[in-house]
């Protein structure tokens, strides 16, 4: 019979704890000198005398203590704020300070403040997804997690005790469904033989049980607590490390010793199941288990500008630099030529004895002056825009899950740019692509399909609820099952010999076992879950498997019990693809009924040469075909396909088998029929690798193997430098599919380049049977050669470490819980949300940042160098064009609503176009907005409009009278004027690059406007003026100067010469040097003049090519354990008939 299945499980692990560096890096001192783990049962002073860590974990940054230090030192990480520290030292200095200390200090205090508020609300206001009513926070969370109660074994008692205060060497009691505490050695359980059942879904992504056996000298304590507490055997193991499937050691116990393997260990992360209780010796604790040393280094995530901007910082400074050294020259020529004349009125202050010591303090002064060159007020600007455009996120009704009542959490407000600049995605499989639910869909009886709906005139219709299938006839069936074909029912219930046996096959040949938790109420435990939906589906059609012995299997056939003899069970094997079982019936008929790869059991069924197969194949029947869907989330293959299209490279990594993440690939359209091939590797050392990867890329790229070939030639001449690796360009498109064993050669030294260059030319990759680590180090191994933003995408714990490794963590919040989320940067419940956060969030995130900047640094630079051509007029003597009250007021106040309004409410397009139209995206991929060159315009566009705000009001001024014959061309009638134009420039500015007009834009910038002439009427107002004479010193200059026309003349002509360049710019750029994204936009605004079309739904093919997704069991079933006699409870028969 064919079986096919669409998805296996691969959930993940509860690991998103947070270490912090230190405490890192001395646990990884510690395991350095750790070679052997050496501990004693029930010695705590013994245990004490290595100094292992207690069980406490800390998901949390900061903490009471440290936040203050801690924040302040990432702060201080960015150069302009330990610019502004350094230059408030110099504003100290009397001799060079040319500004009031006060005019640095407190912008310094609020820029601080306010970043450490959002930092500190990032870090403990994060709410558990799933759990918003409870308001937990993050410290709460690790309290809860740590005073979790735990049963320990003390001086022959059991006590309850706090997780955090459980020690290596301590023996604790573990019950049915309980978490693991610890990573422990198993001693003793309530099953026959120390059996014990575990879900290890948390950390390898199965959900399917597993079977962990104590050796046999401790199994025999069972529960006898004074056994228990008499035990001192010593472990003697291997050091902490992050290996899931490795761990050895011994046991010295009474004088003989015993070997360990992984089978004993029970590992933190691992959930009880069918076992009412279990005994075991705490091994590891905290950092040290497994599951945390696979939780990945949490690092302190910048996003691509900020480090841009770190560099264009420098910049500004050796500019700065610059110009303050040119100043100080002109400072010290004037003074020997000109400043002579002067010192009758300006005589030089004692500590002056020459021209160079001016010059060389008036350095300093300038370097005070220009100082705005670096706004301060741009980092709160920019950490007031991301966390608005956090909330933009967090408020998306379109994000919202409304089966669990979840929306979509921004959980960090430093990385929404980032998001509008995704070239790689890394996504989980199961829980993430899927849904993780397994349905019985389909099956082919005799060439009959069932599972599709039919009318009364025998034509398919759509499925839907009132055409499910009632199953109330059958006391024994699963209420959750669904099914929509009648006529399958009426095939059971008329008895088709055919479909009788198919059933019965179904009922007899698994591994499953089955538990009565409830009294008449079965429950099965499946070693995968499709094995687990095909018992399912014929327990509701009539055939309920009941229980099992080693030698028999009992089933209720339409309410008879039948018990069969067990003659033999062939188990499933990833080798074998298929599973056999040998029955006797009970009319005394040996029968052999096999299910497994319909590309296997068609090959069984094919003629073979081998006479004794021939005997057995001319007594093999195809009986039927099985369809057991892992559904797709909503919306998948076409979110996958509008990515693509965005020219977004997505890779699945999976730790699941490599027949059903293909089959995956290819149902989500990662892989498609029409690719030129999919390449494979699967070697097992180094050499076959590497030889795989080459003739892959020989065959997409020969030039490349060339050594003529770019990469090629830099390789040889600096084969160990560091350096980003350019895009190749394959010729077709191409998919690789490659394991996880063969993934661990091709990570290595050399080999890892050589897997770089071969999946990148890819179209899709899918990695399988991976670790969590593997999927670090891929993450990882594209960020350190590709100059590109990544971004991972999981659902489980599995997933942690690639999430924590990416430049973007996303979780994903589904019925597996909160594992990945609490490590992740953004959250919600459905992977096609994805589209959403890239193309709408993330690429207005990133166009608004880019303005901002654009304009941010622009503005600035006008306002300050108009202070470098005033020198000239002053005799370079550091005095400044503006009022000081301008000074402190134009970033703070009268600038900074508008540029607000425009990151916060800017959109060149609405969502529906981004969506319909994913080119749109590509400019952020490239940093094309806001780069080196683009400051570069910024610089020179300000250069030039500081000329214009500063010689137009000098032409205006100069000799100038008023109507009545005074004189206006004064210092504080220049500088009113001066200081007007430019806000005059600034409003038209902004207004000229707001494309998306909203009322709040409009009060934000003309509101600004205004706000700027009442604060300077207030400022020039005798009332202020008269009573504080030296702190305002503008008395009357905005009424007298205001009132003449040749200002206002000034202020419309400056505006006017500011705007020519931008204008012009703008209207040549896109016919000159147009990008993708212009074209796009052009297509947008043509068809803006039409009736606006409903979004395109993308229609997917569905793949043509048969291909088997067969995963009964990611490893060995359960057969070699049903056959040793070792799971018998009950008697079985027993069992049946309190069915009945």
């Amino acid at each position: 019979m064919k079986y096919v299945k669409a998805f296996v499980s691969e959930i993940s692990w509860d690991c998103s704890w947070y270490c912090s560096a230190m405490q890192e890096r001395r646990n990884e001192d510690r395991q350095k000198e750790e070679e052997e783990r050496i501990l004693q049962a029930n010695n705590r002073r013994f245990n004490s005398l290595f100094e292992y860590p207690d069980n406490s974990i800390k998901t949390s940054k900061y903490g009471f203590f440290n936040f203050l230090p801690m924040n302040l030192f990432e702060q201080f990480q960015r150069l302009a704020n330990a610019y502004f520290l350094i230059l408030l030292f110099l504003q100290l200095v009397p001799q060079i300070s040319s500004l009031a200390w006060y005019t640095t200090v407190i912008p310094l205090i609020v820029v601080l403040s306010i970043t450490g508020v959002k930092d500190a609300i990032d870090d403990v206001v994060k709410w558990l997804p799933g759990l918003p009513s409870l308001d937990l926070k993050r410290h709460r969370s690790d309290q809860q997690i740590n005073n979790r109660s735990v049963s320990i074994l003390v001086n022959g008692r059991v006590e309850e005790i706090k997780w955090r205060n459980v020690q290596v060497g301590d023996i604790i009691k573990l019950e049915n469904n309980h978490p693991v505490t610890a990573d422990m050695l198993l001693l003793s359980s309530s099953e026959p033989y120390g059996l014990t059942y575990i879900e290890t879904a948390d950390l390898d992504g199965e959900t399917n049980l597993k079977v962990k056996q104590a050796i046999s000298v401790t199994s025999a304590m069972e529960d006898n607590l004074e056994l228990l507490s008499s035990f001192n055997g010593e472990v003697r193991c291997d050091p902490p490390n992050n290996k899931l499937d490795k761990f050895s050691g011994t046991l010295s116990y009474l004088g003989n010793t015993y070997l360990l393997n992984h089978e004993r260990l029970l590992l933190r992360g691992c959930v009880i199941r069918n076992t009412d209780w279990c005994y075991g010796l705490v091994v590891y604790t905290g950092q040290d288990t497994k599951l945390m040393q696979n939780s990945g280094r949490s690092t302190f995530k910048r996003t691509h500008i900020d480090h841009l901007m770190n560099v264009l910082v420098v910049w500004i400074f050796m500019f700065l630099g610059g110009m303050c050294f040119l100043l100080s020259i002109g400072h010290g020529i004037w003074e020997n030529s000109r400043g002579y004349y002067f010192q009758a009125f300006l005589p030089w202050k004692h500590y002056i004895t020459s021209s160079a010591t001016s010059s060389a303090l008036i350095f300093w002064s300038y370097f005070i002056v220009l100082n705005t060159m670096v706004p301060i007020s741009l980092y709160v600007s920019v950490e007031i825009i991301r966390l608005g455009n956090s909330y933009y996120i967090n408020w998306d009704r379109k994000m919202f899950y409304a089966p669990k009542n979840m929306p979509a959490q921004a959980r960090t407000t430093t990385l929404n740019e980032e998001l509008g600049q995704v070239q790689y995605v890394f996504s989980d499989k199961t829980g993430t692509l899927t849904e993780n639910v397994m349905i019985f869909n389909k099956c082919s009886i005799n060439g009959k399909t069932y599972g599709y709906s039919y009318d009364d005139n025998g034509e398919y219709v759509p499925k839907s609820p009132k055409d499910k299938v009632d199953f109330s006839y059958n006391h024994l069936a699963d209420p959750k099952f669904s099914f929509y074909d009648k006529t399958l029912v009426e095939a059971v219930k008329s008895e088709d010999p055919l479909v009788y046996l198919f059933f019965l096959c179904l009922s007899l040949c698994h591994t499953v076992m089955s538990e009565e938790k409830v009294e008449g109420e079965l429950v099965y435990q499946a070693q995968s879950p499709d094995e687990g939906a095909l018992v399912t589906a014929t327990r509701n059609f009539g055939f309920v498997f009941c229980s099992r012995t080693p030698e028999t299997i009992t089933v209720i056939e339409m309410g008879k019990i039948r018990v069969y003899r067990l003659l033999a069970i062939l188990d499933f094997s990833n080798e074998r693809k298929r599973m056999s079982v040998i029955v006797r019936t009970p009319e005394d008929r040996v029968m052999l009924f096999c299910k497994g790869a319909d590309t296997i059991i068609y090959e069984l069924l094919h003629p073979s040469c081998a006479s004794l197969s021939e005997v057995t194949m001319d007594h093999l029947d195809l009986l039927g075909a099985t369809a057991i869907e892992d559904k797709l989330q909503r919306g998948v293959p076409e979110t996958i396909v509008t990515l693509s299209k965005a020219k977004i490279k997505i890779w699945v990594l999976t730790g699941d088998k490599q027949e059903t993440a293909v089959n995956i690939a290819y149902s989500c359209r990662i892989f498609k029929d029409e690719m030129d091939g999919v390449f494979m590797v699967e070697g097992t050392d180094r050499e076959t690798v590497l030889e795989e990867l080459r003739t892959a890329r020989k065959k997409m790229k020969p030039e490349s193997l060339l050594e003529s070939d770019p990469i090629n030639m830099y390789l040889a001449r600096k084969p160990k430098m560091p350096f980003k690796s350019l895009d190749e360009v394959a010729n077709g498109n191409y998919g690789l599919v490659i394991s996880g064993y063969s993934l661990a050669y091709a990570l290595e030294g050399s080999l890892e380049f050589e897997l770089l260059r071969t999946a990148c030319m890819c179209k899709g990759v899918v990695c399988c049977r991976m670790t969590p680590l593997q999927k670090a180090q891929v993450v990882d191994l594209v960020k350190r050669y590709k100059k590109v933003v990544t971004l991972a995408i999981g659902d489980g714990a599995n997933d942690i470490s690639m999430i924590k490794a990416a430049h973007i963590g996303v979780g994903i919040s589904n019925q597996e819980g909160m594992q990945a989320t609490l490590s992740s940067d953004f959250s919600f419940c459905q992977f096609h949300f994805l589209q959403r956060l890239l193309l709408v969030h993330g690429r207005l995130s990133y166009n608004r940042m880019c303005k901002f900047l654009s304009y941010f640094f622009y503005k600035n630079f006008a306002f300050t160098l108009v202070h470098f051509w005033y020198a000239f007029f002053n005799g370079f003597s550091a005095q400044t064009v503006y009022d000081i009250w301008f000074i402190t007021f134009y970033n703070l106040i009268y600038t900074s609503l508008p540029v607000l309004g425009l990151s916060l409410f800017e959109k060149d397009v609405n969502e529906t176009w981004s969506l319909c139209y994913p080119e749109l995206y590509e400019p952020g991929q490239h940093n094309l907005y806001f780069n080196k060159k683009e400051f570069v315009k910024c610089l020179l566009h300000g250069i030039y409009n500081s000329f214009v705000l500063f010689f137009v009001p000098m032409g205006t001024v100069f000799n100038s009278e008023r109507n009545d014959g005074k004189d206006i061309s004064d210092f504080q009638s220049f500088s009113l004027l001066v200081q007007t134009t430019l806000i005059g420039v600034m409003t038209m500015q902004i207004a000229l690059r707001t494309t998306s007009w909203t009322m709040i834009n409009h009060t934000f910038t003309w509101g600004s406007l205004g706000l700027y002439f009442c604060i300077l009427i207030l400022l020039c107002s005798d009332g202020l003026c008269l009573r504080y004479p030296s702190i305002f010193n503008f008395l009357g200059v905005a009424r007298n100067s205001l009132s003449q026309p040749q200002i206002w003349l000034c202020l419309i002509l400056s505006t006017i010469l500011c705007m020519i360049p931008l204008i012009g710019y703008n209207f040549l750029r896109p016919l000159l040097w147009p990008i993708n994204a212009d074209k796009v936009l052009n297509r947008i605004h043509f068809c803006l003049k039409h009736p606006i079309p409903t979004q395109v739904q993308t229609k997917i093919k569905h793949p043509s090519l048969r291909r088997s997704a067969y995963a009964f069991s990611h490893k060995q079933g359960f057969g070699a354990l049903i056959t040793s006699g070792k799971t018998l409870k009950s008697s079985a028969l027993a069992k049946s008939k309190r069915f009945l």
